[in-house]
């Protein structure tokens, strides 16, 4: 190829970029302002930013529910070292409260909008929560929370002369004081409750390392019933679902473990010894197993 070919591409290829950019500057001067099309562009503009501005902030709601869901969590895994679990539980009970008060700011976000539409921006937060308040209901009552409890608990009273953000203009609503609910789905309380499982088991190996011998058999008990819950859902239910199956399983064996440990060898091993040796014990199951 010679130097005058090789060098007349780009030379062209910029001199095409130049053309296609005054000809674009030459269109957007030819649009007519006050065209009806482009009046419905910018109502589109207004729609899509405003529910992007609306995900934006679910999302930063969820975050903040997620931090102090996980607080409360911690908080409650101190009942396998304190003498009063009680105590320990109302302080839960304060905690959640407040996690409520956030799921009340989601539940006024989404007044009036399809749920579904948002769901992807709160759904961890939400799941989060699930697994929070149900760790402290089997803590004080060693049942599993039903959904209706959990939506139960989700009621919120609309204050009079709230301010509805429209756009940039703030709008005082001079409605009368109303119910504003928030229904967590069944997808989310499934796998809130999923994600309880790995808590149970934690809470399994710190009794055993605390001399609480009873406790891991109850939990043992426990999980059973529940993966037995989820095996009848199978393949059926959502993909969420179904991957954290897998993790379900290996909680429940790593507690099986613990049990069969404490009922067999339990007299070999001191007591103090008792939470180390299943830290160190890791209990993996085939992954190609099928649900029994």
């Amino acid at each position: 190829m010679s130097k005058r070919e090789g060098e007349g591409c780009p030379r062209r290829r910029k001199t095409d970029g130049t053309q296609g950019q005054k000809n674009d500057q030459r269109d957007i001067s030819n649009i007519n302002p006050s065209s009806a099309v482009i009046a419905s562009f910018r109502v589109f503009q207004r729609e899509l930013d405003t529910k992007h501005d609306k995900y934006e902030r679910l999302v930063k709601i969820s975050r903040d529910i997620t931090i102090e869901s996980k607080r409360t969590i911690f908080l409650l895994h101190r009942v396998t070292t304190v003498p009063n679990v009680e105590e320990v539980l109302e302080e839960a009970d304060v905690k959640l409260d407040g996690v409520r008060q956030k799921i009340g700011q989601i539940a006024e976000e989404l007044r009036g909008e399809d749920l579904y539409q948002f769901h992807r921006a709160f759904t961890p937060g939400i799941q989060e929560y699930v697994e929070a308040v149900s760790f402290q209901h089997f803590i004080r009552h060693r049942t599993l929370i039903s959904l209706e409890k959990i939506n139960a608990r989700l009621v919120f009273m609309r204050a009079h002369g709230a301010e509805d953000k429209q756009s940039d203009e703030v709008v005082t609503s001079q409605a009368e004081p109303g119910v504003l609910t928030f229904q967590v789905t069944p997808t989310d309380y499934l796998l809130g409750v999923a994600d309880l499982t790995g808590e149970l088991m934690r809470m399994c190996i710190s009794s055993v390392g605390n001399g609480d011998m009873d406790t891991p058999f109850q939990l043992s008990g426990f999980l059973r019933e529940v993966h037995d819950g989820f095996s009848y859902i199978g393949n059926t239910g959502p993909y969420e679902v179904s991957k954290k199956l897998h993790t379900l399983r290996q909680s429940l064996a790593k507690v099986e473990d613990a049990c069969y440990t404490l009922r067999v060898r339990g007299s070999e091993i001191p007591k103090h010894m008792l939470a180390d040796v299943f830290s160190s014990r890791a209990v993996l199951l085939d992954p190609e197993e099928g649900v029994a």
